[in-house]
């Protein structure tokens, strides 16, 4: 087999052939150093996010690895006076992340204050989260009695009858806090709430609820062999038939979602909030910087999906879109912190995290600190200076960091007057000046960052950016069908509300518009067609369309698109797309047959013994010689640049 071989920031790829599943990691290492001349000792190798280690070559042959206590951490069981703490000191405590007043887990923790008074004791610890290196700084801890000092890997003897009593962890069952004796119908019996016989316990399969087989109503003799189970109350009948206008009974798990007991009426973007891309931007990978090759400053979209789908902005819901090891690509004003301040040319944007979103929930109140983590630092990484993530940093030469693509949305409108009066709209380059944390108006640490904008193209919110906006003919971009489904439902409410005009119910009033007519609100309206600026070939660009004489009549009629502006582009992009990858075409290969195909893709065909044109059948020739069109592969480079990276 074959596998395809790409560095961290994708700019070289290669390919490697004549593998197998039993191919060893250091073999491996082996051929990457041939390639891309990597020291194997200084290679990371990952494959769909993790990472390839060598550990089989030193198992034995029977799989059995003999441990001895030198290589386990012995049970911590030193209790720790509050005199024998010290700040600095790694200790394990009790600690519960959700209600710090409450019994918790055991974990790890680095000791960072100690404060004592008359009548109480105060400790401040940073948390460790496992080996990972993640943390939670300055938490609060309240059982102090109970701090263990860290044993040593083969230090401590091992435990007998007579050692201290098995650690207090938090209560699996917050009802009846794990007491036996006391009843419970959440984690025991959901009828009778006994917690005897649990080897005649039933769990349901939709409510996650335990039953006894003797309190079913009718009781059960013995365990069902079944692998699914259902309670009374969950159970569907299979025979019970839904008529129509009728809806299926609601189950536990969905009655208990958020949606179902929320009292807001919104639209929820009309079916298109959480609808799935229908298309793919693959005119540039998903990690490029700069403008999308064919959109122009001023595009607009009804919903977040089409600038997803056009590679602006790839996230369907988040804010910012990058790598936190490499920056970021693109972010989104929607107007979600009221401490952002929107100048046009520059603002300020707060960063993402530090919210509450458990239970299904798109948004929250600030309920703890924000981290320079994830998104945060992949935005910080655009900055023209050292990473810093504990006072932030300030670029000396703003212009030379990293280009984010900056798109607004009507949300913003609440506290920006440059945010666009509906859906969303693509406002150009801007670069990142600097960052810094400061308390916001939550009370918590917020990262605070200051973008200014670097674009030579008009913004739309100008005068001659609107004026270029007409010549472009750029106005709002609705999903395909989304018009027409607009005006059928509209017609349906004009409808009846004209039968409940004729028919009106005793003690109504009649009631009529001053148009005779009740009003669309829908954007069913075409718009006027309004005279769209042809689209600019450079000299350069021109003069290669011209020597490009193998595929002179394809550049013919995609030069016919000349006069629909930024459409030229994709009619390019159609004209030349490889059969085979369904990407346009690099080292593009122009056949006999006047088809063009990657070199890759064809070189692939060969030596599947397949020696005809991918998109004809025509015979090449088992000898036929691959030769890249390089006036075709400039003119792309010139048309859609960067759309060549990591293939």
């Amino acid at each position: 087999m074959w596998i395809q071989v790409r560095t961290m920031d994708g700019k070289e790829t290669h390919r490697m052939d004549s593998l197998s599943k039993l191919t060893k990691v250091e073999d491996l290492r082996k051929r990457v150093y041939k390639v891309f001349r990597v020291a194997p000792d200084k290679q990371r190798l990952f494959y769909r996010g993790k990472q390839f280690f060598s550990y089989l070559d030193s198992y034995p042959e029977n799989g059995v690895i003999q441990l001895s206590s030198k290589n386990v951490r012995a049970r911590a069981r030193t209790v720790l006076k509050w005199e024998e703490l010290e700040i600095g000191d790694y200790v394990m405590l009790n600690y519960n992340p959700d209600d710090p007043k409450e019994r918790g887990f055991w974990y790890d923790a680095k000791i960072l204050q100690k404060r004592e008074t008359r009548t109480y004791k105060e400790l401040y610890a940073k948390i460790v989260l496992g080996n990972v290196g993640n943390t939670l700084n300055d938490c609060r801890i309240t059982l102090v009695d109970e701090i263990y000092k860290i044993e040593q890997p083969g230090c401590a003897e091992p435990l007998t009858a007579d050692s201290p009593m098995k650690r207090q962890s938090g209560p699996v069952c917050k009802h009846c806090k794990d007491n036996p004796n006391k009843p419970c119908r959440m984690c025991a019996c959901h009828v009778c709430g006994g917690k005897e016989s649990p080897e005649k316990q039933l769990m349901c399969d939709e409510c996650d609820m335990a039953f006894h087989i003797y309190c079913l109503n009718p009781p059960l003799s013995r365990i069902p062999n079944d692998d699914d189970w259902y309670c009374p109350e969950c159970r569907n009948d299979v025979s019970e038939v839904v008529l129509a206008g009728e809806k299926l009974k609601e189950s536990k798990k969905k009655a208990k979602m958020a949606s179902a007991n929320s009292s807001s009426q919104r639209d929820w973007g009309k079916g298109m909030a959480c609808v799935g891309r229908s298309r793919e931007c693959t005119i540039v990978p998903s990690n490029h910087y700069g403008p999308i090759p064919g959109v122009p400053v001023g595009t607009m979209w009804k919903f977040r999906v089409q600038v997803s789908e056009s590679g602006v902005h790839r996230p369907h819901v988040a804010g910012i879109h990058g790598r936190s090891n490499d920056g970021a690509f693109s972010l989104v004003l929607a107007g979600g912190y009221e401490d952002d301040i929107d100048h046009g040319n520059s603002f300020t944007y707060t960063g993402s995290g530090g919210r509450d979103l458990s239970g299904n929930k798109r948004t929250a109140e600030q309920s703890c600190d924000q981290k320079l983590t994830n998104m945060n630092k992949a935005l910080a990484l655009n900055c023209s200076a050292p990473i810093n993530d504990q006072e932030g940093a300030e670029a000396k030469d703003w212009r030379s960091g990293k280009p984010v693509r900056v798109v607004r949305n009507a949300k913003g409108g609440r506290h920006s007057k440059y945010a666009p009066g509906e859906g969303n709209r693509y406002d150009g380059i801007y670069k990142v000046v600097k960052y810094w944390p400061e308390t916001g108006k939550s009370g918590f640490l917020v990262w605070r960052y200051l973008l200014r904008r670097d674009d030579d193209e008009p913004a739309p919110w100008t005068r001659e950016g609107k004026e270029r906006m007409k010549k472009l003919g750029l106005t709002m971009q609705y999903p395909e069908g989304y018009l027409e489904a607009v005006a059928n439902k509209d017609k349906e409410n004009d409808s009846t509300a004209e039968e409940e005009f004729e028919t009106p119910g005793k003690g109504k009033r009649k009631r009529k518009s001053a148009n005779g007519a009740r009003r669309s609100e829908s954007p069913a309206t075409t718009p006027k067609k309004t005279k769209v600026e042809a689209y600019k070939l450079t000299p350069q660009q021109k003069a290669g369309i011209k020597a490009d004489k193998a595929n002179a009549k394809l550049w013919d009629e995609a030069l016919e698109a000349l006069k629909d502006g930024p459409k030229f582009l994709k009619k390019v992009e159609e004209t030349f797309l490889c059969i085979c990858c369904q990407e346009v075409v690099f080292q593009p290969v122009t056949t006999v047959c006047q088809h063009n195909v990657c070199k890759d893709c064809l070189d692939r065909s060969f030596r599947a013994e397949v020696y005809s044109c991918p998109a004809c059948r025509n015979d090449l020739g088992k000898n036929y010689t691959m030769e890249v069109n390089q006036n075709l592969q400039t003119l792309l480079n010139q048309l859609f640049p960067g759309y060549g990276n990591g293939r």
